[in-house]
């Protein structure tokens, strides 16, 4: 859903610091491991504290190494299996804390248990629509689908967060965690779904 908007910061806006960090010698390694760690401690030290709006300013800062390490990767040469794996790992632990922190949001600050469990089903479904991908590509078939990836699920939530704390509006983020949980869950149906067409259809090819 996000794709073109994911190509043009890669493309345009993020290519003189792509340059830059190739000219200093900065692994995309750890340009990957340092947006983990940023985005991580920015989700679980403001986000518990009701910081919402700085600790999306925080985080956002952090979200565009997903988009710089991949381009320095492939500008450089340097794409290989270990890259793939490290941010595809990191990815999981980012997505883990930036929910974990909303979820101790809604637990320590508004005290709301309905949106604490509906974070933790976001982060849940998170983790298992990557699983899924992952596991089809091993069997070779394709999962990439669904309604509500990882770009979606990071835009959808830091955009109403941010919105919800300045204006007071916390409906609004309200809404965007009850979208959220519901095109997470759907998502993984989607994969779940989706592969076991194909593994009908491969049996029944088969004699």
């Amino acid at each position: 859903m996000l794709e073109r908007f994911k190509a043009f910061w890669q493309g345009k806006a993020l290519a003189p610091f792509v340059d830059l960090f190739i000219r200093l010698g900065i692994s995309p390694d750890v340009v990957t491991l340092v947006g983990t760690l940023g985005l991580s401690v920015g989700a679980l030290w403001f986000f518990p504290q009701g910081m919402v709006w700085q600790g999306v300013l925080f985080i956002t800062a952090f979200v565009f190494s997903d988009l710089i390490d991949g381009a320095m990767a492939r500008k450089s040469g340097r794409t290989d299996d270990f890259g793939a794996f490290l941010d595809s790992t990191l990815d999981r632990i980012a997505d883990g804390a930036l929910f974990a922190g909303a979820a101790l949001y809604y637990a320590w600050v508004v005290e709301d248990q309905l949106f604490t469990a509906l974070c933790l089903v976001i982060l849940v479904m998170g983790a298992v629509t990557s699983y899924a991908r992952a596991k089809a590509d091993v069997l070779a078939y394709d999962a990439k689908v669904g309604i509500a990836e990882r770009p979606d699920r990071l835009v959808g939530f830091l955009v109403p967060a941010f919105f919800a704390d300045v204006l007071d509006l916390p409906w609004l983020l309200q809404a965007a965690v009850l979208v959220l949980a519901v095109a997470a869950t759907v998502t993984v149906c989607q994969r779940i779904w989706t592969v076991r067409r194909q593994a009908l259809a491969r049996a029944a090819s088969q004699p």
